[in-house]
C-alpha cells in the first residue's frame, strides 16, 4: 500500500502546508475531559495516546466508529509489510505526513471519515508519532474489550482448532473461576508447532500450560534434580 514509490507520489501530490491547528485543538479538548475514565490502564507512550483517543471518542459519542477505524488501521499492518517502515521514516516532511494521513483514511473507507479518527491521526503526525500507530491500535483494542466486559482468551495449539473444539473450550472456561460474572470471552486461536502437542490457554493475565513441551520440560527438571 504505502511503498516508497507510493510515498513519492503522495509527496508530489500533497499540498505543502502544515496541519490544521483547529483539528489538533479539537482533539486535545475532547481528550482533556475530566469526567471520562478508561476502563483499564494501558502503559507506554502508545498507551497514553490510546487512552486519550478512547476518552475523546467517549466524549464525542463516537466510540463504536472509532473502534471500527482503529481495528481497520491495525489490519493494514498485516496486509502491508512496508507500512511500519514508511511510518517510521525520520525524514518525512509536513507534506509527506499530511499525504500519509489522507491515504490511511482512504484505505479504511468510510471509517476514515470519523472526525475523532481524523484528528487523532493528525495529532500523531503533528507530534512525529506515526510510528506508534500499530501500538495505539493494539492498546485501543484492549480498552474497547474491557469496556465491553470482554476477557481475552488465547488458545495456542500445534494446528488450527475447529470451531466445535473452540466452542467447547469457551463454554468450559466461561463457567470457571477465570472469568468474572457478567464477562464474556473473546477467543483467539494461535498456532505454534513448538509446543509439540496439547494446548496453552491464556486468559487475561493467567496462563494454563497443558502443552507437551511443558510436560517434557518438567520431566527433564525432575530427572535433573534427582541426579
Amino acid at each position: 500500500m504505502l511503498s516508497r514509490q507510493a510515498l513519492r507520489s503522495l509527496r508530489a501530490a500533497a499540498p505543502q502546508r502544515t496541519f490544521a491547528q483547529s483539528s489538533v485543538r479539537s482533539y486535545a479538548a475532547a481528550a482533556a475531559t475530566q469526567d471520562v475514565r478508561a476502563p483499564v490502564s494501558v502503559y507506554g507512550l502508545d498507551g497514553t495516546y490510546a487512552t486519550a483517543l478512547y476518552t475523546a471518542a467517549v466524549k464525542t459519542s463516537t466510540l463504536d466508529p472509532t473502534a471500527k477505524a482503529l481495528s481497520a488501521l491495525g489490519d493494514l499492518y498485516a496486509k502491508d509489510a512496508k507500512l511500519a517502515t514508511v511510518l517510521a521514516t525520520p525524514t518525512l516532511t509536513e507534506g509527506d505526513k499530511s499525504a500519509i494521513v489522507a491515504e490511511l483514511q482512504k484505505s479504511i473507507g468510510s471509517a476514515g471519515t470519523n472526525e475523532t479518527v481524523k484528528n487523532f491521526l493528525t495529532t500523531l503526525a503533528e507530534n512525529n508519532r506515526l510510528a506508534l500507530l500499530k501500538g495505539v491500535c493494539d492498546k485501543f483494542g484492549e480498552l474497547i474489550s474491557a469496556s465491553r466486559g470482554e476477557v481475552e482468551m488465547t488458545v495456542t495449539s500445534t494446528q488450527p482448532l475447529d470451531s466445535r473444539t473452540l466452542s467447547r473450550l469457551e463454554t468450559a472456561v466461561s463457567k470457571s473461576q477465570y472469568v468474572g460474572q457478567g464477562k464474556k470471552l473473546k477467543v483467539t486461536n494461535e498456532v505454534n508447532p513448538d509446543i509439540l502437542g496439547g494446548l496453552v490457554v491464556e486468559i487475561g493475565d493467567r496462563t494454563i500450560d497443558l502443552s507437551v513441551s511443558s510436560k517434557i520440560a518438567k520431566l527433564n527438571k525432575l530427572l535433573t534434580d534427582a541426579l
